[in-house]
């Protein structure tokens, strides 16, 4: 089953755009990662909230995308920005548009 997670980042106050910087260094590792099938990241109305999507081919494969020490590093950095995180969501993924045939 397609695995699926939406999560709210609040950055800390001023501190969005830096968060952004560093989830879109992420996102754009996630091109090498064939177990990944979408990794969106945005912003919203409220000043310091940061959206994320990401569609895996299972959990395991999300579970994995934790492991390299490039992605570890990526996370550390983000870490002092994140003041909170909140309204996650893990989903199985059932279909839509923009997913491989094997995962819509």
């Amino acid at each position: 089953m397609t695995y699926g997670r939406l999560g709210r980042f609040t950055a800390q106050p001023g501190g969005r755009d830096e968060l952004v910087a560093v989830l879109r260094r992420a996102a754009e590792a996630m091109h090498r990662d064939p177990g990944c099938l979408h990794y969106v990241v945005g912003t919203s109305q409220e000043p310091d909230a940061v959206w994320v999507w990401e569609a895996w081919t299972d959990k395991a494969a999300h579970d994995a995308s934790l492991e390299p020490p490039e992605v570890r590093e990526t996370i550390a950095a983000a870490m002092p920005l994140i003041a909170g995180m909140s309204d996650v969501a893990e989903l199985d993924v059932v279909g839509g548009k923009g997913l491989p045939e094997e995962h819509a």
